[in-house]
């Protein structure tokens, strides 16, 4: 059974911002219009979505929260992995990792520790959360002699996909041990990419470990899509960016674009999601336009 995280209810819109004329996306592409996902009647298997990029700073985790709450939203059932020594995903949820006496470290490690003693509930109804701490940092050297040490996760996650519709799972900014796990427990994964010009750089590096792990050790893996972050449509540099990653990858990058907006460091203070602490905001409808895209895909 899970247990419960209390946080502070927010409720204060914000400002809107247009990101494309209508019908046409922020690149200038023709923009489908997703529509809100059918309700189900039964849950599971889950969808396991790996959030990854070995650049920091780039919103995986925003993206993570926000996207699951939105998910859940229209009916999902939604797991967050927090899979960062960091714990960043935990924080963002209001948990404090350090009076964590078990997280997913000990799932991993112990086996006498299984993930329902570990999983938490969010205040977001149909969200639950895998929490971390540093103390997956030590995993990642424990787990370098262990026999499959890759399908660690895998194994982990394994009794939990019957009971959710998706699994999100948030990587740390790197691609070691840790992110090679992720991977091979994963379906598919979303690339947070910031509208910057150095984050271009690591791109071809990731799709090169991407592609490595499907050839290896996961072959259902696939690039769901690449999402532009931090976008601001006033800079000529963060326009350029994004029109060299769609001539990049074309249909690999979601129509939904998440622009900068002072919400996201507010919502981490209040531990909750943009969905229900800005509800009205252009950030939270952005998200819920991801999922209806993520969902459609």
């Amino acid at each position: 059974m899970a247990k419960s995280i209390h946080g502070s209810p927010g409720d204060e819109p914000a400002e809107a911002l247009r990101l494309g004329a209508e019908g046409v996306d922020a690149a200038g592409r023709p923009s489908p219009v997703f529509p809100d996902p059918p309700p189900l009647t039964t849950h599971g298997p889950a969808w396991v979505l790996a959030m990854c990029n070995q650049k920091g700073g780039v919103g995986k985790t925003t993206t993570a929260i926000n996207l699951g709450a939105a998910l859940a939203e229209f009916g999902r059932r939604v797991l967050l992995v927090d899979f960062d020594p960091q714990g960043a995903l935990s924080v963002g949820l209001g948990v404090n990792p350090h009076e964590l006496d078990r997280t997913i470290y000990n799932v991993l490690m112990e086996s006498d520790v299984s993930a329902e003693d570990v999983l938490l509930k969010t205040n977001t109804p149909g969200m639950d959360l895998l929490p971390s701490n540093i103390d997956l940092a030590a995993a990642e050297l424990q787990l370098v002699s262990e026999v499959a040490r890759e399908q660690a996760l895998a194994r982990v996650l394994a009794p939990l996909r019957p009971e959710y519709d998706v699994i999100l799972i948030d990587c740390q900014p790197s691609l070691g041990l840790l992110t090679v796990n992720a991977l091979t427990a994963a379906d598919g994964v979303i690339i947070p990419l910031e509208c910057e010009f150095f984050a271009l750089r690591g791109v071809a590096l990731l799709m090169q470990t991407i592609e490595k792990v499907r050839e290896r050790l996961n072959p259902r893996l696939e690039l769901t899509g690449i999402l532009a972050t931090m976008f601001d449509p006033r800079t000529v540099h963060a326009r350029e960016v994004l029109a060299r990653v769609v001539e990049a990858f074309g249909d690999r990058v979601f129509h939904t674009v998440i622009a900068r907006t002072v919400r996201f460091p507010e919502t981490t203070v209040a531990g909750e999601p943009i969905t229900s602490y800005a509800p009205a905001s252009a950030a939270a409808r952005a998200y819920r336009d991801l999922a209806r895209e993520v969902l459609a895909r």
